[in-house]
């Protein structure tokens, strides 16, 4: 048997850990039906207002795998969800919010340079 964490977010700034116990040369396809089946991912759903049924992609360490990936011991499963907004975007409209003049490179300025350099 190997023990494989599952890692997943259902809304921003909530994170859910589930051990998994699994036979040698289980593949991630076989953890993700083990995980739905679990008390902790039917709690989980039940406490959401939204769906989070479908799973959009996944990944061990931070890496995208494909369902037919093995699985080691100790590995992680990070189960991905949506982006809800682009996050360039969302870069950007924080600068606008904050302003130029008191954020990041246009903090600090020389006497006598121009905005931005």
């Amino acid at each position: 048997m190997i023990q494989v964490q599952c890692v997943f977010s259902p809304a921003p700034r909530q994170v859910h850990h589930i051990n998994l116990s699994l036979p040698e040369g289980s593949l991630v396809k076989h953890a993700l039906v083990q995980l739905h089946q679990t008390a902790d991912w039917q709690a989980m759903l039940a406490a959401q207002t939204q769906a989070f049924d479908t799973v959009h992609k996944q990944g061990i360490w931070g890496h995208l795998v494909a369902n037919g990936q093995v699985l080691k011991d100790g590995d992680r499963l990070e189960i991905y969800r949506a982006l809800l907004v682009d996050p360039k975007l969302a870069r950007k409209q924080r600068f606008k919010r904050q302003g130029k003049g008191r954020t990041g490179l246009f903090a600090r300025r020389r006497i006598g340079s121009v905005a931005g350099y």
